[in-house]
């Protein structure tokens, strides 16, 4: 049984498998409150620390030290899931993925409606629409 509920988002972030090594950009998978999954060309052992940093934001939001708790095959490819030992970390990454919820509603308003909405307008919207249906930790 997962200890937090995990919902779908798919938004770049890079990864950096060893210190020694660049970032590596790839895509999420999925996020919960305690951590978060991503694609991956290679597998990663199970215990591994690694870095995340989320480019999707100005400036990027890192996480120096998310742990390697599984890792599945998926075609081609490899599924990792990671989890934020530091409780203030998974809380931040949370924050992210409320911001991009929100970035993607005001694309999506501008689209549908032809509305231009600020930052703030979306937040407000978006919180009245879909912050109580937001899955809780």
């Amino acid at each position: 049984m997962r200890q937090f509920i995990r919902h779908p988002l798919d938004i770049p972030i890079e990864v950096r498998y060893d210190p020694d090594n660049d970032f590596e950009l790839q895509t999420t998978q999925n996020f919960s409150y305690g951590g978060l999954s991503f694609h991956s060309e290679k597998p990663i052992e199970l215990g591994s620390i690694i870095s995340l940093r989320i480019i999707y934001l100005e400036p990027a939001f890192e996480v120096t030290e998310a742990q390697v708790v599984w890792c599945q095959k998926s075609g081609n490819k490899y599924i990792i899931g990671v989890e934020f030992p530091d409780p203030e970390d998974a809380f931040r990454v949370r924050i992210v993925e409320q911001i991009y919820q929100i970035e993607n509603y005001k694309k999506e308003i501008e689209f549908k409606d032809g509305r231009k909405l600020t930052t703030e307008e979306a937040a407000k919207e978006w919180i009245g629409r879909y912050a109580a249906s937001f899955p809780d930790p």
